[in-house]
């Protein structure tokens, strides 16, 4: 007989290395205001321009493409070739495959929309639950879990878990995930073990990829200067 699926554990340190983490990174923020319905079309753009590019080339990206395209159907009428042009002129990597996601994205928001003269936009998922707003922005071309993800958290509030690189490798130096599991898998950990609060989540997620940027980086870590180095058996290896 098959052993039944075992329930992802949830770290006896994980309170501690959370409360730690917002010390040193968090201390007396909270989360920024829910994103205006009719802006969410804006940050969908901006979040998908910053997969896999830096934050300012993203940026640069996106005020080029606002330049050119003060709507977004003037974008949609450009076609593809055009963004691919606007990105490219404006700095940073896959303007081809940016400019494809984008003008699927567009071309799927206006097919829903049914109307010439309706301008395009995500204002209806403010009034989706989590699943059906999640739902709807993982059924847009160009939108995998982890875009959809960063989107609920952040411009939606809802209790997503995003998990990025630094939260990946933050799992597997204090040991609490095995080196052979899948970056996706990780995701699902993150997931099951991660108080399901938006505040919780935003909290854990905002400072633990301050603290990949800037300490527990993926080469030369500066375990000497880490916060959570007595409760890090990868301090020891990596370290000072």
């Amino acid at each position: 007989m098959p052993r039944p699926p075992q329930p992802f554990a949830v770290p006896d340190q994980l309170p501690e290395v959370t409360r730690r983490l917002l010390a040193e990174y968090l201390p007396g923020a909270a989360p920024g205001p829910r994103t205006r319905p009719g802006a969410l079309l804006n940050e969908l753009i901006r979040t998908i321009l910053g997969q896999q590019n830096t934050r300012d080339a993203a940026d640069r990206q996106f005020r080029a493409l606002k330049a050119a395209y003060p709507r977004w159907e003037a974008a949609l009428l450009d076609g593809p070739d055009g963004l691919e042009a606007t990105l490219k002129a404006a700095g940073g990597g896959l303007h081809r495959a940016k400019a494809a996601h984008l003008y699927g994205l567009l071309s799927a928001l206006a097919e829903q929309a049914g109307d010439e003269d309706h301008p395009l936009g995500l204002e209806g998922l403010a009034e989706l639950d989590d699943e059906g707003a999640r739902a709807a922005l993982e059924g847009l071309p160009g939108v995998g879990r982890h875009t959809a993800n960063l989107m609920l958290l952040f411009d939606l509030h809802r209790a997503a878990m995003p998990v990025e690189g630094h939260l990946d490798r933050l799992a597997r130096r204090l040991g609490w995930v095995p080196d052979g599991w899948t970056p996706a898998r990780v995701a699902r950990w993150y997931d099951a073990v991660t108080p399901r609060t938006h505040e919780a989540r935003w909290a854990l997620h905002v400072a633990g990829v301050r603290h990949g940027r800037t300490t527990c980086t993926p080469r030369h870590p500066r375990c000497g200067h880490c916060v959570l180095a007595d409760l890090c058996p990868s301090a020891a290896i990596l370290g000072p």
